[in-house]
């Protein structure tokens, strides 16, 4: 990881964001591929797109921002980490909409609620009966 052409500072902060999220280089799959656009012979001779994979939860990442390969590398790390924060934070926030919804079906309802939920019943009521066959034996 050393390798990447970038300030020490912005190196130092990726190796601590990568522990703090969890992830360890064994855990990376990195492979390098001839990128597309512009840059012509360059581009076709040298393999500048970053591709990376965490094997743990199989998130993928492609970088071919940059002409340079230690740079596409960086960002192609900071990318992932990215991922993995977003997916932490949904996982969570998740969690925390069952909980709340699980909560607002247990409460008690107002009176004024219960009022509202009963007059809807018995105007459903009022609809099924006028649904319901007539007996013939009944209209004599």
């Amino acid at each position: 990881m050393s390798g990447f052409k970038i300030t020490p500072l912005k190196q130092k902060n990726l190796r601590e964001k990568m522990r703090r999220c969890g992830v360890k280089e064994k855990d990376l799959v990195e492979n390098f591929i001839r990128s597309g656009g512009p840059g012509g012979q360059h581009a076709n001779k040298n393999a500048t797109c970053v591709y990376l994979k965490h094997v743990p939860t199989g998130i993928e990442v492609k970088c071919s921002r940059e002409r340079s390969q230690s740079v596409n590398r960086f960002l192609a790390r900071k990318m992932l980490l990215a991922k993995l924060e977003k997916r932490k934070r949904d996982r969570i926030a998740q969690k925390r909409h069952k909980k709340e919804k699980l909560r607002r079906q247990r409460r008690t309802r107002s009176r004024k609620g219960k009022e509202k939920i009963l007059a809807e019943k018995k105007k459903r009521s009022k609809k099924k009966d006028l649904r319901r066959k007539i007996d013939p034996g009944s209209l004599e």
